[in-house]
């Protein structure tokens, strides 16, 4: 094979490509299984107007991945340039299915939306999103390597494993369980396969070897009753296509994202300080790409399916080691750009995520929520451990908050009544809510917190816990609005003042004491 040729394809592009094409079809299906299947959103504007130009923005940006590594390749003049894989974000796409799209969806139709409208509302809102986060993401690729030094590791990968294991890994769990025959088979073959690197027939990939397994499982014993409350007999199969082309719909929906903005900026950072953790995990291979060309990519790429309509950002994915190895080349990102790409536009990509069960993909989330998990504590020194738990609580009082919120366990008035009640004090659900309420930069600013402490910067220690009195004061985090609001807290009164003031003075209180403790004189050494 040529030197060109062998740039633009290579055989090592097909497990490539299978492997890329598998994460982006579980992320895809995991989102109108959500929309569609727990929120009850219509499956017409989710297939016909959410799916067709996220494809898009995928095809996008593993094209410009592409070029780049044919670049790189031209320049060096080497035939072993693995491009940089590019995907559907998993975090960010769950989170947003749970924390933003379906309760926005929710309280448009108890506003008097028909389901209709009220999709198509969430819609522009997603839209909108994609915006806020391209741009802040195009902004935040010319300073990135500052921001990577400004937060330490445990608060980064504390926030993103506090997500990883609330959101991705426990919510799915309930759909693994409700099909446990199902669900835990196809769970345990990943386990098997990918994490104890178990042998497989033929050398079938692991993740492949379990979406088989789970399939045959689901679709043999479903009509015999045998699968569990989860299993859900395929409706109609709907082949949509659609063309999307360029909308303002996006201005519609832009007064929506205020109350949502502490978590697309982070969201948005979060994808920011991946991609150069990427970069350099590619660089480290052998595949010097430049980090702000990593990160515009990524950035273009989410604001063009934010404009053709996309609801989930795109971002490079970790393990472009794992593809290299793989013997992948440039090729692999072209193939899968091309089939999500044209799946959107075609509507086959509306098929193949209707065949694709949440019970045989809610595995996969689990087992990606626990590798992410394991990385925070893996890729930090042991001595952060500590903070990177520490981070973890903001996401466990969103999923608790999540739950409680949810009409079918707690109607909303009496939801409500308790938030405001002070029987036994501050309301225990409301300080529930609050600290659950921007938990993305909670948890960044609280292992933050500690990890300067463990080091013995008191300055940075104290400087963390007034960013985080002021952004308590506005509610960016510890929103005591319960749909995470933000507001001037003067304008506030009763409980929800009481507590905005709580909040504060804690973190401030709590400054003061270790900028006085900070003044003492090192202990002499013994």
């Amino acid at each position: 094979m040529s030197h060109s040729a062998r740039r633009v394809f290579c055989a090592g592009d097909l497990s490539g490509f299978f492997g890329l094409l598998v994460d982006n079809l579980a992320v895809l299906g995991f989102l109108a299984s959500a929309l569609v299947g727990i929120f009850q959103m219509p499956a017409e504007v989710v297939f016909g107007r959410m799916f067709p130009g996220t494809a898009l923005g995928v095809l996008v940006g593993d094209l410009l991945y592409t070029l780049m590594a044919w670049r790189l390749a031209r320049r060096t003049g080497r035939d072993d340039v693995t491009a940089m894989p590019l995907g559907i974000d998993t975090p960010t796409t769950i989170g947003l299915a749970f924390l933003v799209f379906g309760p926005a969806f929710t309280a448009y139709k108890a506003g008097g939306m028909d389901p209709h409208a009220a999709a198509i509302a969430t819609w522009h809102l997603g839209m909108a999103g994609m915006i806020v986060m391209g741009v802040f993401k195009f902004v935040l690729s010319f300073v990135g390597g500052w921001i990577g030094r400004l937060v330490p590791r445990a608060g980064l990968l504390g926030a993103i494993a506090a997500i990883a294991l609330m959101l991705i890994g426990f919510l799915p769990l309930l759909e693994v369980m409700s099909a446990p025959i199902v669900g835990m088979a196809t769970l345990g073959v990943i386990l098997y396969g990918v994490v104890a690197r178990g042998a497989l027939p033929w050398h079938i990939p692991g993740v492949f070897a379990a979406l088989v397994v789970g399939l045959l499982l689901y679709y043999t014993l479903g009509p015999l009753g045998l699968a569990g409350p989860g299993y859900h007999a395929p409706g109609p199969l709907v082949w949509q296509p659609a063309l999307p082309l360029p909308s303002l719909g996006f201005l519609d929906g832009l007064p929506a994202t205020v109350p949502y903005l502490p978590l697309f900026l982070p969201f948005g950072l979060l994808m920011v300080i991946g991609g150069i953790n990427n970069a350099e995990s590619a660089r480290a291979a052998g595949d010097d790409y430049a980090t702000r060309d990593i990160l515009l990519v990524e950035a273009i790429a989410t604001l063009v399916a934010g404009l053709l309509g996309g609801v989930a950002q795109t971002t490079p994915y970790i393990g472009h080691p794992a593809y290299k190895k793989m013997g992948a080349g440039s090729g692999y990102t072209l193939l899968t750009g091309l089939f999500v790409g044209l799946g959107g536009v075609l509507g086959y990509l509306s098929v193949v995520s209707a065949l694709l069960p949440l019970a045989v993909l809610a595995p996969i989330l689990v087992f990606v929520s626990l590798e992410m998990t394991a990385q925070a504590f893996v890729a930090t020194p042991s001595r952060y451990a500590v903070a990177v738990a520490f981070s973890f609580f903001p996401a466990i009082a969103r999923l608790l908050a999540i739950k409680l919120g949810d009409p079918m366990y707690i109607a909303p008035a009496r939801f409500a009544e308790l938030m405001a009640s002070t029987e036994r004090g501050l309301p225990e659900l409301a300080l529930i809510v609050a600290l659950g309420n921007g938990f993305i930069i909670t948890s960044m600013i609280w292992g933050t917190l500690l990890a300067a402490l463990i080091d013995g910067r008191y300055r940075a220690a104290v400087l963390s816990l007034l960013v985080a009195a002021g952004l308590s004061l506005f509610g960016v985090i510890h929103s005591v609005e319960a749909s995470g609001g933000l507001y001037w807290p003067w304008a506030l009164t009763g409980v929800a003042q009481t507590l905005v003031w709580q909040f504060v003075g804690a973190y401030l209180v709590l400054a003061v004491i270790l900028g006085l403790l900070s003044l003492q004189r090192p202990r002499a050494a013994t």
